[in-house]
């Protein structure tokens, strides 16, 4: 097994349904998980329905800015909504991109005697485009049902019982529509970072291009659209249960220069409510029977993650803070104490 890669892996779903193929498929599971961090994820069967999404969303982002705006996230201490261009942040310097948030509908409203980062788990605002409610509700749930079985399918490649990380899955996963429009050549579509927000990302691309994953040799290497796959990477929420032995990788969107690029990404989520305690014991636990070397498992321990640090009180605390440092005008708004906490301890 390589400890760095030059190439993205491919995993056939069908593969991993199918006794006689399985365990081979498993065995290229476990080391795109262990060495890369990313991978494609063909024959899904949802590819009718990424299609037509994809086909709505040059529609829905080319909205009037009036319509767009009355769904904008200021509106919302959940950080659900629309982000109009350059107004988001990664490593300190903005995005160009425009985008909408979605989360897992149904969730409890949130009251006074709730935690205060439990505000993250709240209400949709959807833009009035006929249908977006019901094409996003029908996304979430086909893409959460494969998440599931995914989050099973990581669990036997690592030799872990199928249902070891359940425990783990919050009540809300995230889902956003994107879109990069053109810009100078090598302008930062989003900046080099390790997803936050759960466990696994799930991400459909069109084919413009522009992803760039970070190898253990500090180079970026393209993952290139394939057609009807999804790209599925680590979060940090996964890398903290699994003591850092399964880590986040570090990626970047470099911005297109000639054509729209409009990609779809979903976070599956965590438990807000996971402590620095609960976290360090179930990652001992899990990291004692996953088959890999000690060394491996010395190494992991050292691997930097907000989640395993003692300032945050909770995954939700740690969670919460990127989304304030992230969306600082939606931060400043409906938590400005936290805010200016949080932006302290950055120039500290």
């Amino acid at each position: 097994m390589t400890e760095t890669f030059s190439s993205v892996p491919v995993i056939d779903y069908t593969h991993l349904g199918n006794s006689a193929t399985k365990a081979e498929e498993l065995d290229k599971l476990r080391e795109a998980i262990f060495v890369v961090g990313f991978l494609y994820l063909t024959n899904t069967g949802l590819e009718d329905l990424i299609h037509r999404t994809h086909e709505r969303l040059p529609n829905l982002f080319d909205l009037p800015v009036e319509l767009k705006e009355r769904s904008n996230m200021i509106h919302s201490p959940s950080f659900l909504g629309y982000t109009r261009l350059g107004a988001e942040t990664t490593a300190t310097k903005t995005d160009l991109r425009e985008q909408f948030d979605f989360g897992t509908p149904g969730m409890t409203p949130w009251t006074e005697q709730d935690p205060f980062w439990q505000r993250l788990e709240g209400p949709n605002q959807y833009p009035d485009y006929p249908g977006t409610q019901e094409l996003v509700e029908e996304y979430i749930t086909a893409i959460e049902a494969l998440a599931q079985k995914f989050m099973h399918l990581v669990a036997e490649c690592l030799n872990l019982p199928p249902t070891t990380f359940d425990h783990f899955k919050g009540k809300m996963s995230r889902l956003k529509f994107v879109k990069y429009p053109p810009a100078a050549p090598d302008s930062q579509g989003v900046g080099p970072h390790k997803d936050s927000a759960g466990l696994f990302t799930f991400l459909s691309q069109d084919d413009t291009g522009g992803l760039q994953v970070l190898n253990k040799n500090g180079e970026w290497i393209d993952a290139p659209p394939l057609p009807g796959s999804l790209v599925i990477n680590i979060q940090q929420g996964f890398e903290a249960i699994t003591g850092g032995v399964c880590a986040a990788t570090t990626h970047r969107v470099i911005a297109p220069t000639s054509k729209t690029r409009y990609s779809i990404p979903f976070f599956q989520g965590v438990r807000l409510d996971l402590t620095l305690d609960q976290l360090k014991e179930s990652a001992a636990h899990i990291v004692q029977r996953i088959p890999v070397s000690d060394d491996r498992k010395k190494r992991a321990v050292d691997v930097p993650s907000e989640f395993l640090s003692p300032l945050y009180s909770c995954f939700g605390e740690a969670h919460l803070r990127n989304r304030i440092l992230s969306h600082p005008d939606v931060g400043q708004r409906w938590y400005p104490e936290l805010h200016a906490r949080y932006s302290r301890e950055i120039l500290e």
